[in-house]
């Protein structure tokens, strides 16, 4: 046998196991296959919810617990808050009060006739009480004069004038004031309106009523040279 015999023969012997092995390798590869899950029965499922909805149920009711502590929480830190402020503001308001009962011993002491230095004391007072009301920005609303803005003014009547503008403010009863930009109070003032024109009757009466008016003023005939009617009826009698 030649050596081109030999390894024809030896390479066939070679190649032909491995393709008898390659089925058998590959299904040796292959994962086995895993059982299907079996189906949950109505009793676990039913257990699976009941365990859901309790689960639910604590969860809530401790949220509705942590709100129900915000709310206690929240109204009495409004509440100290609230009662913190008002203690501010009385508290400077107090300082007014002590200066008007300083003004009114001052004018007590003095026998009651010093009344310029009252009168000094008070307006030191309201200016006092003014730079108070503006560390709280409260400010007057300007009102007479103004026109009327029925937004922070309160008209209960009107007047005629013909000095002021119809419909403009003619006095300023009680001063309205402001917190910001909101109205604390509106101002209660009198508007003006204009003045009721004259009567009719009253007035001047032209030259042709003069003219016509004169006849009916001397309506009764002078005779200047003394022959009236009677003396003629006496010459005709006798």
């Amino acid at each position: 046998m030649s050596e081109n015999d030999e390894s024809k023969e030896n390479s066939t012997s070679d190649v032909a196991p491995a393709t008898a092995d390659s089925p058998a390798s590959e299904e040796s590869q292959a994962a086995p296959a895993e059982p299907a899950p079996a189906a949950p029965s109505a009793e676990q499922r039913v257990a699976a919810l009941e365990a859901e909805k309790a689960e639910i149920k604590d969860r809530m009711l401790r949220i509705a617990a942590e709100f129900d502590n915000y709310k206690k929480r929240t109204r009495k830190d409004l509440a100290e808050h609230e009662l913190k402020v008002r203690e501010a503001v009385l508290r400077e308001f107090l300082e007014i009060a002590d200066n008007l009962e300083r003004a009114i011993a001052s004018w007590k002491e003095g026998g009651e006739t010093d009344v310029k230095s009252v009168q000094d004391g008070v307006e030191l007072v309201l200016r006092l009480f003014k730079s108070k009301l503006e560390r709280y920005s409260v400010t007057a609303i300007e009102a007479k004069g103004q026109p009327f803005d029925p937004r922070v003014h309160d008209a209960i009547s009107q007047a005629p004038s013909a000095e002021a503008i119809p419909g403009t403010v003619l006095h300023e009863l009680q001063k309205g004031y402001r917190v910001g930009e909101r109205l604390l109070r509106p101002a209660i003032v009198v508007v003006a309106v204009a003045p009721p024109a004259p009567p009719a009757g009253t007035s001047r009466p032209d030259k042709g009523d003069a003219q016509g008016a004169a006849p009916a003023a001397g309506g009764v005939d002078i005779d200047v040279d003394g022959d009236d009617e009677s003396s003629g009826t006496g010459e005709k009698n006798s």
